[in-house]
């Protein structure tokens, strides 16, 4: 992860991760193994284990600001639309992506 966004021009000491799960984070963030946890597969705690090596920090942020969401769920157009202005991108539509295509070969 880090040398990826090292090749993109970021550099962080340790790289922020936002969750918009709180329970998740405090598995992460809690070297104690609680009974209730006991059931989650040990290749599951990668990022347990870059947390504790202080590679990644975790950061709560609210559901509705979770910009990942925006590659991994099927979202409501309203959504989709605040998600992208906040990534700073632009949803295009076919023709415009058509017409920019047809500039470019100009």
């Amino acid at each position: 992860m880090r040398s990826q966004l090292t090749d993109y021009g970021f550099q962080y000491n340790k790289i922020p991760l936002y969750c918009d799960n709180k329970s998740a984070i405090a598995l992460c963030c809690n070297n104690v193994q609680h009974s209730r946890a006991k059931h989650i597969d040990v290749r599951y705690h990668f990022i347990k284990e870059q947390v504790k090596n202080e590679t990644v920090e975790l950061y709560f942020v609210r559901t509705e600001y979770q910009l990942a969401d925006i590659f991994t769920k099927l979202l409501p157009r309203e959504r989709f639309n605040f998600l992208i202005d906040k990534l700073g991108t632009k949803s295009m539509s076919p023709d415009t992506l058509k017409r920019l295509a047809e500039e470019t070969d100009e």
